[in-house]
């Protein structure tokens, strides 16, 4: 008996891929989502919702529900001391969710990834500690480059040898930990007196640069967001029109402003403190970072094209190994860094580190924010919203004076009704 292979269509040279690929949606999507007006535009958006394609809205909902349920609960949630608390307490589930964001693109997972940033924090402490005496410069760079280094080995391995992921970082869960334990010693503690250093989680900018900066950033998104989308109308593909451009700007210096106001607000009880904290900007420039380099970048394309379809990515022409590589090397670094921020704001890292509870956050942020836990889809934004979840839910339980065994609990469902949302919608987007 003869067979007839199915026909798979020439391969797609890499550099082609993304423009062949956004030919194709072009084609693809019909004449009535194509917006030439803001009603138009807001129309086929209501579609793709229907569609099961809400974006950000389920976890902006559930964030803003939260915030209605603790402030009635407690009228101190929603003052400014509170509220920026709340951003520093964010800042380490934030920066764990967007790394594991990067893996779980690709239908992966890394379970190492709180050991991990524990890893980072004891190597930065170690070295700007009197043992060694690096300055702090030197000490992050140090770690971050162990923490990107310990990515890239299990990258390797999952990719070179064809290990489960699951079971690699699992190993490495264990494996660090040890070696942090190791590291730590008999006495369990290595304090951190670098000014620099601890000044990341607990230092604030003054008003006026606040106000700078923010500005700068509203001007760069304002610039950039325009640009993009005029070259897309340009080229006739799918865009806003120039009025919801506008009003994603605005809505965009809103946000700034309000953030500042709430930050410069005097939030000292025995001297004046205000300003915006160090360690907002620090998660805001990370969250830029990994969102150009997802949506602006040709490696990021390649990321969303292997969670759809690792065999088709290939077949395009795609190294796929490099790629899944690199995506859990972007995962070590980004936890390094929040191993850093974790241990500035305890200003001393110790064996009391639960990386195991850690990755929990770090997964549970990035899917609670909206990323899909079957690949393909999310974002870096979801790992900064999940993580401001799971740290309002802490916050607020905190206030009520709930313990751990609720804050866990409470945690608990949230995740699961977003797990619920994620495969409900790709259920309906498979059916569709």
């Amino acid at each position: 008996m003869s067979t007839v292979d199915e026909p798979v269509g020439p391969e797609i040279p890499p550099e082609e891929l993304s423009e062949e690929a956004a030919r194709k949606a072009e084609l693809a999507v019909p004449a009535s989502l194509v917006a030439g007006s803001a009603s138009e535009y807001l129309r086929s958006s209501l579609t793709r919702i229907r569609a099961g394609e809400a974006g950000v809205l389920p976890v902006i909902g559930g964030l803003i529900v939260v915030s209605i349920l603790f402030q009635s609960l407690n009228s101190h949630f929603l003052t400014a001391q509170n509220l920026v608390n709340l951003l520093i307490q964010a800042a380490v589930f934030a920066l764990l969710g967007m790394g594991e964001v990067f893996v779980l693109l690709l239908g992966e997972i890394d379970l190492s990834i709180g050991y991990v940033a524990g890893m980072g924090a004891v190597i930065m402490a170690d070295a700007a500690g009197p043992a060694h005496g690096w300055p702090w410069y030197a000490a992050i760079a140090l770690a971050l480059l162990a923490c990107a280094g310990i990515g890239l080995i299990q990258g390797l391995i999952i990719t070179q040898i064809g290990l489960p992921s699951f079971v690699v970082t699992l190993a490495g869960l264990l494996f660090w930990q040890g070696v942090m334990l190791k590291i730590l010693g008999n006495g369990g503690t290595i304090p951190i007196n670098d000014t620099v250093i601890n000044d990341i989680a607990s230092n604030n900018l003054s008003n006026a640069a606040s106000w700078v900066v923010m500005v700068v950033i509203v001007g760069a998104f304002a610039v950039l967001a325009w640009r993009r989308d005029a070259k897309r109308r340009a080229a006739g593909l799918v865009a806003p029109p120039p009025t919801i451009t506008l009003l994603k700007i605005a809505i965009a210096a809103a946000a700034g402003v309000g953030l500042v106001i709430l930050c410069t607000v005097n939030r000292g009880i025995i001297e004046p403190i205000s300003g915006v904290p160090w360690v907002v900007l620090l998660v805001l420039g990370v969250l830029g970072a990994w969102s150009f380099l997802l949506g602006r970048m040709q490696v990021g394309r390649y990321v969303y094209a292997i969670g759809g379809s690792a065999e088709a990515a290939r077949r395009a022409g795609i190294n796929v190994s490099a790629i899944r590589t690199l995506a859990f090397t972007l995962t070590g670094l980004t936890a390094g860094i929040a191993g850093i921020v974790y241990a500035s704001r305890l200003r001393s890292i110790s064996t009391t580190l639960d990386g195991g509870t850690l990755v929990l956050y770090a997964v549970a942020a990035a899917v609670i924010g909206g990323t899909s836990l079957m690949g393909g889809r999310g974002q870096a934004l979801h790992g900064v919203l999940g993580g401001i979840v799971i740290a309002a839910i802490y916050n607020g339980m905190g206030l009520m004076g709930y313990g751990a065994p609720a804050q866990y609990m409470v945690t608990a469902l949230v995740l699961l009704a977003a797990v619920t949302i994620d495969a409900t919608t790709h259920r309906g987007r498979t059916t569709t």
